[in-house]
């Protein structure tokens, strides 16, 4: 058995479990979310502790069993507390403005890069360099922070880009650096 499938699940005050046949449903502060389990998996509700259980005995049942007893752990602090991704971008002129419900990033390209913001997520920009990406659910703030970098990754030369708050980027020393400054005779 998994050491982390075993493991029980504290239940805070604020956070409500539903669960049917094979759909467990968390519902917070934050948000709801829902998760749809295999059949070899199931969950019980033991006073405010949730604990995970698997009925198979092939190698991947017992895979699933740390794997759906993790992602319930996520979903249970997630809609008690939250997850938040914070992103910084580095270079001269680079920043991100707020239109409704799309990010715009300015971030080198001949036009701004215009970027919808997911249904559950929530970002906050305390300034144009800084984002601040919040919602319940940790696996779509951790992708959509993923897709902003995506945008503009960090580069070695000049460390211009869009970064994870901190995050340490290798610097190459350029071509001027090298201290090869004399040109060959011909």
């Amino acid at each position: 058995m998994s050491r982390i499938g075993r493991a029980p699940i504290t239940l805070p005050a604020a956070v409500k479990v539903t669960s049917g046949a094979s759909q467990v449903s968390v519902e917070g502060p934050k948000g709801k979310l829902s998760l749809t389990l295999p059949s070899s998996v199931s969950v019980a509700l033991d006073g405010q502790q949730l604990k995970v259980s698997i009925s198979g005995s092939e190698a991947a049942d017992h895979a699933l069993h740390g794997l759906y007893r993790a992602l319930l752990a996520n979903m249970v602090q997630g809609a008690a507390a939250g997850f938040s991704r914070e992103l910084d971008i580095v270079g001269v002129g680079y920043r991100a403005q707020l239109q409704g419900k799309a990010l715009s990033l300015h971030v080198g390209f001949s036009h701004p890069v215009v970027v919808t913001v997911p249904e559950g997520l929530t970002v906050e920009l305390p300034k144009p360099t800084n984002v601040i990406i919040k919602g319940a659910d940790k696996q779509l703030v951790g992708q959509f922070a993923a897709n902003l970098r995506r945008i503009a990754p960090p580069e070695p030369y000049k460390g211009k880009g869009i970064r994870y708050t901190g995050e340490v980027v290798r610097r190459k020393a350029g071509k001027a650096a090298t201290g090869s400054g004399a040109k060959a005779a011909g």
